[in-house]
């Protein structure tokens, strides 16, 4: 019931767009509401106010100079700026920070390793059952995947930082 009243309510501005833009909310004797263009009962119905927006402008040719600049975006004249040297000050403390967060990742990977090493060489001598030997393994194989993961991921942001 609440998916329909969604996929309702997230298409209901799209119909009043393209049907003289006026909505109604109905509710019926049972309480449920219903959105329409069209009223059934109009003793029941109040008309909504959506703002319709103008049509977007359409894409520039794929060849157009325009094509790969994307459009100037309007901020209002009281939206925060921040200035170079600040911005440029926060992405080296941001920088710093993913460092320190890669050297100390990059240890933990080695040490999950380590002890992988360690479990692997003890199963040739002890465990007969294969089906153990995967079972006791799987943490510490899944330990160096997640730092292995963990150390991809910083690597990655680390590249983004201007």
């Amino acid at each position: 019931m609440h998916y329909f009243l969604f996929v309702l309510l997230a298409a209901a501005p799209l119909s009043a767009l393209a049907n003289n833009h006026i909505l109604y909310e109905c509710v019926d004797a049972n309480g449920a509401k219903q959105f329409t263009n069209i009223p059934a009962n109009p003793k029941g119905c109040k008309a909504l106010n959506i703002p319709t927006t103008p049509p977007s402008a359409p894409a520039p040719a794929p060849g157009s100079a325009k094509a790969g600049k994307a459009p100037p975006v309007a901020r209002p004249s009281n939206f925060p700026r921040v200035d170079r040297a600040l911005q440029r000050e926060r992405d080296n403390d941001r920088r710093r920070i993913l460092e320190n967060e890669l050297a100390n990742e990059e240890k933990l990977l080695e040490q999950a390793r380590k002890a992988l090493a360690e479990q692997q060489s003890v199963r040739l001598g002890s465990e007969r059952n294969y089906q153990r030997v995967l079972d006791r393994l799987e943490p510490y194989e899944q330990s160096v995947r997640r730092h292995e993961g963990n150390v991809a991921s910083l690597r990655r942001e680390i590249s983004k930082i201007r």
